[in-house]
């Protein structure tokens, strides 16, 4: 439900007021820690060997077709390509590290990163076989949106894909985004045009968002087997009601 607009003295609808509105400050290139893996800013030296090895471990380039770069054939040219990522501010990149196995196993950014409104995105999410469908990469985006919201206190974080990338589109449906529309021939990509979906979460939003990632997360949700007993999306839209 949105809020009765307020109105200026010339009776138009204005926003809700923001009298101790502040800039936050940028993401710290620091480490995040969790109960299942740890975010680190990208280190060639350190992950770039984890990160190429993890992603070798996939039996075609399908997971390449809707990023910015990749597949790459070789060491050398996956060594490149994290080098920039490292180098680079905005988009903010961290490596995934699975800390039972100490190695990292998939990648993501915060970027498009504007203090001044409290906005970011989290995108450049490449996920290796061996973070897919675990309590890991879940809790990833769990440490990422805790750092926006609880730690820098940013008013919206956004997932943004190419509209017709079916599995981003039902990631964000399921981390508690919410679908705000597609943006037509937003971006030129690949030698190809791109529509792209916009999802938002806000700050009002967040803390329920949050105490259904922490429901999840929780080692009683998971069985002897380690299949999870409630789904991340039913526990945050519990949590919402």
């Amino acid at each position: 439900m949105t809020d009765a607009p307020n109105f200026n003295d010339y009776d138009q609808p204005i926003g809700p007021a923001l009298p101790d509105w502040k800039p936050r400050a940028q993401p710290p290139r620091t480490p995040v820690s969790g109960r299942y893996c740890r975010l680190e800013p990208i280190d060639v030296e350190r992950h770039a060997k984890d990160l190429f090895d993890a992603y070798a471990t996939a039996p075609d380039g399908r997971d390449w077709t809707y990023m910015s770069g990749g597949p790459f054939p070789d060491f050398d040219s996956y060594y490149a390509y994290a080098t920039k990522q490292a180098a680079s501010n905005d988009p903010l990149h961290h490596a995934i590290v699975d800390l039972e196995t100490g190695k990292a196993v998939g990648t993501l950014a915060l970027m498009r990163i504007d203090p001044a409104n409290g906005v970011v995105e989290v995108g450049h999410v490449a996920y290796s076989p061996l973070l897919k469908r675990t309590r890991a990469g879940t809790e990833a985006q769990y440490l990422l949106m805790r750092r926006a919201f609880d730690e820098l206190g940013y008013r919206r974080y956004e997932w943004k894909c190419d509209s017709l990338n079916a599995p981003s589109r039902r990631a964000a449906a399921r981390y508690g985004f919410t679908f705000e529309g597609v943006f037509r021939n937003a971006i030129v990509y690949r030698g190809r045009s791109r529509d792209t979906a916009w999802f938002s979460i806000t700050d009002a939003e967040w803390p329920a968002i949050s105490r259904g990632f922490e429901q999840w997360l929780s080692p009683e949700n998971f069985d002897a087997q380690g299949q999870h007993r409630a789904g991340l999306a039913a526990l945050i839209c519990a949590a919402r009601a």
